[in-house]
């Protein structure tokens, strides 16, 4: 098996009020090699950042608010070829670490750490690992690739990709982000299956209705760099089922001798106005294909070099 280089690795740690898990995370990432921890926290209320600082890490203050510009900042402080991404609540294992690595030795740019296996399931409630699934399909459908666990907090990039990414999601949508950015990046990706724990000590900041709502439409909104087909489609689709209804009650009440002008011009106005939407849709699926290709080129010609 490939020798890990656990000093070429930076271990990046978000954290908010995550005083009784931030200690002995850092400590089981040091019992499995890997010393240059790097925490960038919230502005906590509790003790998280002296616990960080005593456990050996390095510790930085977020200058704004979320998960999300929490990581784009800590970006820019990271010197490694490799980072691995963990969240602070200690419900990942430090030991499915060298895991997350390997792949990126072989040329992958990103791995996933894939919670949603049979064996953690045990630490979800039924309402999360519902709605775990029904984001990935989502995001399967309008980003047009598969990711298992796309909300995962365990991941592990190459510097490289990480720095070719363009984000700006400042919650917990930065998860799904970084998702996105890897399909339209063309990144190879590999999931490898985690362990998943229990959260215990402190309170979960997600909230499975509010946050899941948010995470779909972001899912949704960052679908017109991926897959414009299904962006505008579905708002083409909109329109001209919108239309078509109006149309079928105007037809209905035609045959009973009752005329609609307005409704009828309504009725044709959405479906001109669906149609040009699908149409646009279309073409912006064109231009992003010779896009890619004109990228893929470019990556062929750099790597002939």
């Amino acid at each position: 098996m490939m020798e890990v280089p656990r000093e070429q690795v930076c271990v990046l740690i978000p954290t908010l009020n995550e005083e009784p898990t931030i200690g002995p995370l850092i400590q089981k990432f040091h019992n499995a090699g890997y010393y240059d921890i790097l925490v960038i926290d919230g502005n906590s209320t509790d003790n998280t950042r002296d616990k960080a600082y005593q456990a050996g890490a390095k510790v930085i203050i977020q200058k704004g608010k979320g998960k999300g510009a929490a990581f784009i900042q800590a970006i820019e402080q990271i010197s490694k070829p490799y980072v691995i991404l963990i969240d602070g609540d200690n419900t990942y294992d430090p030991a499915d670490a060298d895991a997350l690595v390997l792949p990126l030795l072989s040329g992958y740019d990103q791995t996933l750490g894939n919670r949603l296996i049979p064996s953690n399931h045990v630490s979800f409630n039924r309402l999360n690992l519902t709605g775990n699934r029904i984001l990935n399909w989502l995001f399967k459908i309008s980003h047009g690739r598969y990711l298992y666990d796309i909300l995962t907090g365990y991941r592990a990039f190459t510097l490289a990709s990480l720095q070719r990414m363009r984000l700006y999601e400042e919650g917990f949508g930065i998860e799904t982000e970084i998702s996105s950015e890897s399909v339209r990046n063309d990144d190879k990706v590999a999931i490898v299956p985690v362990s998943y724990g229990v959260r215990i000590g402190s309170d979960t900041k997600l909230d499975p209705i509010h946050d899941g709502i948010k995470i779909g439409r972001t899912i949704y909104r960052l679908a017109k760099l991926n897959n414009p087909m299904f962006y505008f489609g579905l708002i083409g689709l909109i329109f001209l089922l919108a239309g078509g209804g109006i149309g079928i009650y105007i037809v209905y009440e035609w045959l009973l001798k009752i005329d609609h002008i307005p409704l009828t011009i309504l009725s044709v106005t959405l479906i001109i106005v669906g149609i040009q939407i699908v149409m646009f849709g279309i073409q912006a699926d064109i231009q992003l294909a010779n896009q890619r290709e004109f990228l893929h080129e470019i990556q062929k010609l750099r790597k002939e070099k």
